[in-house]
């Protein structure tokens, strides 16, 4: 996060220099900012108890708070103080949060300095046996192959993949779609397209905190209920998008219908943004790491999808096959899921510390066999 906001900063004199320079300082941000949520996800499985998870996986979306600031900011700065500055401050921005994270967060309840001995315990306890909470001197090893051939985890990839399309479909298509379809200025464009991001996150604390009252009361299964908020995360954002190429003339209903497809796949919290927790908590960031590097491919095929069917125009007839697209995928990913996926944990979770199977290996190398040899007669 560090590189990236640095690198952000120093993107208008990238600029300056060749395009191509800022191609690669752009790349090299996205690539390092890409760390960042497979590790979150590795802190939410340490710290979260099951019954509190929905709100830690919430909170994570709280980074729409950034994208609907940085929307609603980058109009105004462009106008008032240039282009360059809607590079400065969010990198400014990024790097104070950095300066705040390197003194207050750690691994895990059992490296924290500062947690009272009586969360410690009601942490730990709450997890229990699910998660090997690592110190400095342990560590345990993911195992690919058996990750990379799970259906349950390939299930969610799937569902992963399914919702960033929509994702990525609002961060870089919607604001096309709201200037030049439906005719708003620069500033109006960033504020409306800002909308969706804050929808999203104040319906994924809804359902975050739902969700934590369904597992505390244990009301179905988890399997069940990944599966039922499937509706809400992706087969309700996906009827949505549909409609929105039958919306016409009418731009209020059109942002509408953008703003509470994103809101409505805040149920995500539920499903795909917190299936690899169930699955494997002690991989939770490796399984997230690999989901949404597959997922985020969207980001760059999105743009090409909309630049096919939009090269001939803006209007609605041009966006609607760019809608349903998306919608298609929306559904179809969830539909597999509900089939092939589930909430329980794999068996794949449960692995020894490296240096613990290095001691049980070398235990059983050195065991000694005794040899009776019987006496000449």
């Amino acid at each position: 996060m560090l590189l990236s906001a640095i690198l952000t900063i120093l993107s208008p004199q990238a600029a300056r220099l060749h395009y191509m320079v800022l191609v690669a300082v752009r790349f090299v941000s996205g690539l390092a900012a890409g760390f960042l949520f497979p590790a979150l996800h590795a802190l939410v499985a340490h710290w979260a108890p099951p019954a509190e998870k929905g709100k830690f996986v919430s909170a994570l979306l709280g980074g729409a708070i950034g994208t609907v600031v940085t929307w609603s900011l980058t109009g105004p700065l462009i106008e008032n103080f240039g282009w360059d500055y809607a590079f400065y401050v969010p990198g400014a921005i990024a790097l104070a949060w950095c300066m705040l994270w390197w003194f207050l967060v750690y691994d895990s309840p059992v490296q924290h300095p500062r947690i009272s001995d009586n969360e410690k315990k009601y942490i730990l306890e709450a997890i229990g046996d699910k998660v090997h909470q690592s110190t400095k001197e342990s560590k345990i090893v993911p195992p690919f192959k058996k990750i990379l051939t799970s259906f349950p985890f390939l299930a969610m990839v799937i569902l992963h993949y399914g919702s960033n399309w929509g994702l990525y479909f609002v961060m870089t298509a919607a604001p096309k779609f709201v200037s030049s379809a439906l005719g708003f200025n620069l500033t109006s464009t960033g504020t409306l397209s800002s909308l969706p991001y804050l929808a999203r996150m104040i319906f994924s604390l809804i359902f975050g905190a739902i969700g934590d009252r369904i597992v505390k009361q244990n009301i179905v299964s988890t399997t069940f209920m990944r599966k039922f908020f499937c509706l809400f995360s992706h087969v309700v954002p996906g009827l949505l998008l549909i409609a929105l190429g039958y919306t016409g003339c009418a731009p209020i209903l059109s942002v509408a219908l953008i703003t509470f497809s994103m809101g409505s796949n805040g149920a995500a919290t539920l499903t795909n943004l917190v299936n690899h927790q169930d699955l494997a908590p002690n991989f939770a960031g490796t399984l997230y790491g690999i989901a949404n590097g597959i997922g985020n491919t969207a980001g760059f095929v999105t743009p090409l999808v909309t630049a096919h069917f939009t090269k001939n125009g803006n209007g609605f007839a041009e966006w609607r096959p760019v809608f349903i697209t998306g919608a298609s995928l929306y559904i179809a990913s969830a539909g597999y899921f509900i089939l092939f996926g589930t909430g329980d944990t794999q068996e794949w979770n449960y692995v020894l510390p490296v240096e613990e199977e290095e001691k049980n290996d070398r235990e059983t190398n050195s065991t000694d066999t005794t040899v009776t040899i019987a006496p000449k007669t």
